[in-house]
């Protein structure tokens, strides 16, 4: 009742989004550390004037409250019973910048990414650069006190800011900073809350002087406990960098002031590899005594290593020189000179030169970015290891003097070996001493939960030993509060307490973190009392030991989901801003479904609504597969819980009539031209939408008159022998069969060029892709069988098959073997499945040359090839074609398959199409290509206003072999049934009769293939 008239009064007062329900609470309910506590509600405030009020309101009724950005924390810092405050949707302006001063005022929600594009126009930028750069907040960094490798020349965020304008738990609102005596004055003499505020951190600083001064360790990485220092006179008494890493436990940020630097115009980096880690740890401080780097990084072996079994950033490794544990030195300089005489000079200091087998130097920016990118993968790479070995936070950023360094990672190798620990990775900020791991903690176990308490007291007083930090980077939280007193004893942990009971006497602000802290081993996102359902499933999980429970929890909270640009994912959260359709909110909705904890908002399992809505929006685009650190696979898990949540029941119109699109495809062979009239006659076609489940928007695709499969039984082809090598089997998928035949032919016209024999099947085969996309797995497993049933002579034989569509390519590389795990022949088949270029690249006549096409060329990477089959032969392809190739990186099309046709999802699908690619192909050069295979890509770009169409990459070669193309001859349209247009007027009755028989014959075919 409290939290119903506590959600009545915020939406009454609050201009934002006010929300109380399950899934709201579900996707807030943990962050990316091993903490989880379910939230009273969430609000998105419209401004910061609305954030302001949401406090005030709260404060009314007592309740917690939690300031969030992006929720990336490991400590545990954005995980709580309150109400949640979610900047990052609305308040993220950026209000104001300075150029002359170099300082911008920034609101909470702003992302550093965005930022600092914004300002790239005046050279300037934000320093600390933590890895989560592409989706954490201002907010979120000032709250957490955030650094990256960046800190190494610019400081942590600390040192960055200038003023903050706050709210405090009781509405106290002002701005803060650095306070000469003369202000100090001032603001006591005007009385008020403001000033006992002022003179209450005056009388803390006076009475801890000498303790703050011996007990904050000098380190330039010490991130744990408040940080009073910066009130010390030398300091300024700076109340701003005082909240700084506050975690929300004291004050709502509002806005902040930043100061910037120059964008340093010129970079060098050199790579330096070592034995072991620690041998690398050890040459640390020598490093910093030959020059000033903007970053000095380390990878260990054991990271390169996990590296090579996910075959990930292996691009990225193979810039590496020799060496088990590698340091990453970068400088910066006026000139390429200056930087590049800075690797010099160290180079000579250390005794090495440039062509040591142990080095590796750079000044190109684009090669120093792909060798960062691998440190940069750390957390995610080091996660879900192939081994299995669950891996956690909890002393994940400890740090210690940079020239202790090398002695503390042995003892710390030490304590993990006495703890059975030993395959934690090491690497890091080691030109400050910052170590980052993930280390295999037990946390489903009574026993293993208290092993990892021990073992974080243990690590506890090693760091405190060497003068070192509880947290370098992350924060303390709930992870590390309770292990403050073994860092800074009693007395400074009671100046804590004591700033707390100043600003916030209720322990109302995020509470039980840093200050009176839950203990490490509660809250838990898992825990000894943790029990999730354990139902059978459609699909294997191979990579998670055959457990959709395991799969889910690949999400680990990273939150690359949440970014803005480059690559695929996600886009339903670029469009929407919405935590609960980002991957990540849709992973901890399935967490809370799988009802491991008593109190979890989700208790309908497969039957949720509130999963169910959360998936609404995924588009099942794969995105997630490949650019998720962690592979979490949502199109995946979506089909898995459709196939569960409709169990038995009716399902929505869409999955009926676009879901066995296949079978309607073949029904229209009996009046393709009465079909595409009925679905272009005006009255009927409005009708059929509705029924149908399709967006009134859509217009629809028109089906060919002639399919690809009936040309190719018209052309009387000769039926080339399966174990021949020649022989390749042409896939006939949906799309290009009876939508744009034109492809296909085009691609058996270029195959035979290159010296195939094409086979084509004329039997009904399919991959069974509209089925699983719906969820109708059991449906898609017949269909797979009969294909294999089709295909059985080529499967035997190993003949290559060739895919069109990348989608469908996808089923068999990926959908298929999951789905059916134990049939050799889908094994066989994804073994011997190929697109289109690989065929080509890989296994056509060396002496077999593409014709030459000398044009440029926009090109749309379909999101199933980007996920599983990469794009690495196309781009192959494209350079022997001679093709100036722009492969876009705009994100998914928006249309994603079926996603786009649905009722209610057309205006998503046409924002996310707008937010990159069809603005790219507008701006294509006119006499350009715009090649995407993808159907979905093609029929939104058609559809999308981009007055461009376009074609596969096999109608662009077809087109080569016929000649050189007129640089202004227009893409060719692709089967367009024009006389079917024209006659879209036919007699209604005719249409009705045409389609009501079709709907009669599909019906039975239905009810026969569900039998």
């Amino acid at each position: 009742m409290e939290a119903a008239e506590l959600e009545k009064h915020l939406r009454a007062r609050v201009r934002g989004e006010v929300r109380f329900d399950a899934g709201s609470r579900g996707a807030y309910s943990t962050d990316g550390s091993n903490y989880r506590q379910v939230p009273i509600g969430v609000v998105v405030p419209r401004d910061v004037d609305a954030g302001a009020e949401t406090v005030a309101v709260c404060a009314r009724f007592g309740v917690p409250v939690l300031s969030r950005g992006g929720g990336t924390s490991l400590a545990g810092q954005c995980t709580n019973a309150a109400v949640v405050i979610d900047w990052t949707k609305y308040c993220n302006r950026l209000v104001s910048v300075d150029v002359e001063r170099r300082t911008c005022v920034v609101e909470p929600g702003m992302v550093l990414d965005e930022l600092n594009r914004q300002l790239s126009a005046h050279q300037l930028k934000f320093g600390p650069k933590p890895s989560t750069h592409s989706h954490c907040s201002l907010g979120g960094m000032i709250g957490n006190n955030s650094c990256g490798a960046s800190a190494q020349a610019y400081g942590k965020t600390v040192d960055n800011v200038r003023r903050l304008e706050i709210v405090t738990y009781n509405g106290t609102r002002c701005w803060v900073g650095p306070t000469p005596d003369e202000e100090f004055e001032e603001i006591v003499a005007a009385g008020g809350r403001r000033a006992d505020l002022y003179r209450g951190l005056r009388d803390i600083i006076n009475r801890h002087m000498g303790d703050v001064r011996l007990g904050y360790p000098d380190i330039p990485r010490r991130v744990s406990g408040y940080n009073l220092d910066s009130l010390l006179p030398e300091k300024g008494f700076d109340v701003a960098r005082a909240l700084v890493g506050s975690e929300g436990t004291l004050v709502t940020v509002l806005r902040a002031e930043l100061d910037l630097v120059p964008v340093p115009p010129y970079e060098a980096m050199v790579v330096l590899g070592y034995s072991d880690i620690c041998v690398a740890a050890d040459d640390v401080p020598r490093l910093l005594e030959h020059g000033d780097p903007e970053l000095l990084e380390a990878i260990d072996g054991r990271m390169a290593q996990l590296m090579r079994e996910e075959n990930s950033h292996l691009d990225s490794l193979d810039l590496f020189p020799v060496g088990e544990s590698w340091l990453l030195v970068q400088f910066s300089g006026d000139s390429q000179e200056a930087a590049d005489a800075q690797v010099r000079e160290l180079l000579e200091a250390l005794g090495k030169r440039e062509n040591d087998p142990d080095v590796a130097v750079s000044d190109d920016p684009k090669r120093e970015q792909q060798m960062l990118r691998a440190r940069e993968a750390g957390l995610g790479v080091t996660a879900r290891p192939p081994d299995g070995r669950e891996t956690w936070e909890g002393w994940e950023d400890s740090a210690v003097p940079p020239d202790r360094l090398g002695d503390y990672l042995r003892e710390l190798r030490e304590l993990f070996s006495e703890f059975g620990y030993d395959a934690a990775s090491l690497y890091g900020h080691f030109g400050q001493g910052c170590v980052h791991t993930r280390i295999p903690f037990e946390l489903k176990t009574a026993d293993g939960v208290a092993a990892f308490r021990a073992f974080l007291f243990r690590a506890a007083d090693l760091v405190t030993s060497y003068g070192g930090s509880l947290s370098g980077e992350h924060g303390d939280g709930q992870a590390r509060g309770e292990l403050l007193t073994r860092m800074f004893g009693e007395t400074l942990v009671t100046a804590f307490g004591e700033v707390k009971a100043l600003f916030d006497p209720d322990d109302r602000m995020n509470p039980g973190k840093t200050v009176s802290p839950y203990r490490t081993d509660e809250n838990l996102r898992l825990g000894a009392g943790w029990r999730p359902r354990g139902d059978r499933t459609e699909f294997s999980y191979p990579e998670d030991d055959a457990s959709f429970t395991r799969a889910i929890m690949r999400c680990v909270g990273i939150g690359n989901c949440r970014s803005h640009e480059g690559g695929v994912m996600c886009p339903s959260y670029r469009a929407t801003g919405e935590e609960e359709h980002s991957t990540r909110g849709r992973s901890r909705l399935l967490f809370e479904m799988l009802g491991g904890h008593a109190d979890s908002p989700v208790t309908d399992g497969w039957r949720s609504t509130e999963v169910k809505d959360a998936l609404d929006l995924c588009l099942s685009c794969k995105g997630c597969k490949s650019d998720c650190p962690v592979g979490v696979d949502m199109a995946t898990y979506k089909a898995e819980f459709l196939s569960h949540h409709y169990a038995g029941r009716l399902r929505p119109a869409a999955h009926y009539s676009m879901g066995w699109l296949p079978l309607w495809a073949r029904l229209s062979r009996l009046a393709p031209r009465l079909v595409n009239a009925a679905l272009s006659a005006p009255g009927f076609a409005r009708v059929g939408k509705l029924m149908a489940g399709v967006a009134g928007e859509r217009e629809a695709p028109a089906f060919a008159e002639e399919s690809f499969v009936q040309w190719w039984m018209a052309r009387g082809a000769f039926e080339p022998d399966p174990a021949d090598p020649r022989t390749v089997v042409l896939w006939p998928d949906t799309f290009s069969t009876y939508f744009h035949p034109a492809i296909a032919k085009a691609a058996v016209r270029v195959l035979e060029d290159a010296g195939f024999r094409v086979a084509v099947p004329v039997r009904a085969v399919c991959c069974g892709l509209t089925w699983i996309s719906t969820g109708q797995l059991a449906t898609a497993k017949k269909v797979l069988r009969h294909t294999l049933d089709v295909l059985q002579p080529w499967i035997e034989a190993g003949t290559p098959v060739v895919g069109l569509e990348p989608s469908c390519t996808a089923v068999f590389r990926s959908d298929a073997p999951e789905l059916m795990p134990h049939d050799q022949d889908v094994q066989r088949l994804s073994a011997q499945f190929r697109t289109f270029a690989e065929l080509l690249i890989n296994d056509a006549p060396e002496s077999w040359l593409p014709p030459r096409l000398a044009r440029a060329a926009v090109v749309q990477t379909h999101c199933h090839q980007h996920a599983v089959m990469k794009y690495d032969a196309d781009r192959e392809l494209l350079r022997r074609a001679g093709l100036d190739a722009d492969v876009l990186d705009e994100g998914c099309c928006g249309l994603a398959g079926n996603f786009g046709f649905e009722r209610r999802h057309h205006e998503l699908s046409m924002t996310i199409a707008e937010q990159g690619v069809l603005p790219a192909v507008r701006d294509a050069p006119h006499g350009s290509f715009v090649l995407a295979d993808g159907f979905s890509c093609r029929t939104q770009i058609e559809q999308g206003g981009t007055g461009r169409r376009a074609m596969h990459l096999a109608e662009a070669l077809a087109l080569g072999l016929e000649g050189p193309p007129p640089a202004d001859r227009p893409e060719k349209a692709l089967d367009r049934p024009a006389a079917a247009v024209r006659d879209a007027r036919l007699v209604t009755a005719c249409a009705v009769a045409a389609v009501g028989a079709g709907a009669v014959a599909g019906y039975a075919l239905l009810r026969r293939a569900q039998h």
